[in-house]
């Protein structure tokens, strides 16, 4: 139950068959069925990739024998969370996130702040944004965390159309073999406090899922 002195921000992007989605994967399609008109009813059809929009990956994204989402209680799904600003830095590295170490300590997710979020639907979202270094993923993946997101693409630069391996996506590697999920293209992090407060990603109960959309969304006090 939610309390007057709490505030629900919501921090998922909005599907729609124009959205922003990762290079060389197919947009999504929203096709109407059935309508009240002719019908008394409306219906739509939704064909999409299970990485679309904000959504959470599953180890089995990259892992042969990985969990998929529906592998985990609900409960991996909530927690506290804290944000780490890195608008303008060409990188996170281990000096920086090391400063935040008692909070990330206290916390299930870490919220990665880019500012990529203005980016979203337009041509530059795609840009070089600053992610981890590996020696910084390590560090942090060492913690008891049940997830790291992202107001970007990814916490990896972009992966040219080769076959995906840890030189070309190694936060992916490190983070889900630890099973820390991943959260992409969230929204709205700048309306949230550094810390504080349940962020909670729920997604779709689909069988073998090695993704979901997701509506994220952050409860605050």
């Amino acid at each position: 139950m939610v309390t007057r002195q709490q505030k629900i921000i919501d921090l998922t992007n909005l599907l729609n068959e124009k959205i922003t989605v990762y290079p060389d994967t197919e947009n999504p399609e929203f096709k109407v069925i059935n309508t009240v008109e002719k019908d008394g009813f409306s219906e739509h059809r939704i064909k999409m990739v299970s990485h679309t929009g904000t959504h959470i990956d599953a180890p089995s994204h990259i892992f042969k024998n990985g969990k998929t989402l529906g592998d985990f209680p609900i409960d991996k799904f909530v927690g506290k969370a804290m944000v780490i600003p890195c608008q303008g830095r060409r990188e996170i590295g281990l000096n920086y996130i090391k400063f935040f170490e008692e909070q990330i300590r206290q916390v299930d997710f870490v919220l990665f702040f880019t500012g990529w979020q203005e980016k979203w639907n337009t041509e530059n979202y795609f840009d070089d944004c600053p992610t981890p270094t590996v020696e910084a993923a390590l560090w942090l993946a060492q913690f008891n965390l049940k997830g790291v997101g992202v107001d970007a693409f990814s916490l990896d630069k972009i992966v040219p159309a080769l076959k995906v391996t840890f030189e070309n996506l190694p936060n992916h590697y490190i983070f889900l073999e630890k099973e820390i999920l991943f959260i992409e293209n969230l929204t709205n992090l700048d309306k949230l406090p550094d810390a504080g407060f349940t962020f909670i990603c729920l997604p779709l109960k689909i069988e073998n899922a090695d993704g979901s959309p997701v509506r994220a969304v952050a409860m605050t006090t």
